[in-house]
């Protein structure tokens, strides 16, 4: 099995770089930012990132607005929101707008690490749907 490539981005500093080194032990390639403007620049330079957490409260713009974007341009990218400051009505904003999950700060990092691999299943099986397709229309094609 494959590595899942991880994208966190948060604007807390420590936390993102305490919750990076808890995930690479778990075996997962992890890239961090601070910002949605960096995530959304660093899923145009690694097109094998599968799953993203995202904070919801950052300066700039916010998680909601980033998972706008995220959707717009990489759909098939899976988001899991993770924020301090939950209400139910952002929680529901989000999976609206397409987000895998929802968790609270501070999350136990066993149910994040499950929530990252119940994401990466969903992206891996819409990968797998999608060159299945790709291949029956090639081998149309060729009868």
């Amino acid at each position: 099995m494959k590595k899942i490539k991880l994208l966190l981005v948060d604007d807390e500093k420590p936390f993102l770089d305490t919750i990076t080194k808890r995930l690479e032990k778990r075996e997962m390639t992890v890239s961090a930012v601070y910002s949605g403007k960096e995530a959304l620049d660093e899923l145009e330079d690694n097109k094998k990132i599968e799953v993203v957490v995202l904070d919801v409260k950052m300066p700039g713009m916010d998680g909601i607005e980033t998972l706008i974007e995220i959707k717009k341009r990489f759909p098939l990218v899976e988001v899991i929101m993770l924020t301090g400051h939950a209400t139910v009505e952002t929680a529901i904003d989000g999976m609206k707008l397409g987000a895998f999950d929802y968790l609270m700060k501070p999350c136990n990092i066993d149910m994040l690490v499950t929530k990252v691999n119940e994401a990466m299943e969903k992206k891996r099986k819409h990968d797998e749907k999608i060159m299945e397709a790709r291949m029956n229309e090639i081998s149309g094609r060729m009868i």
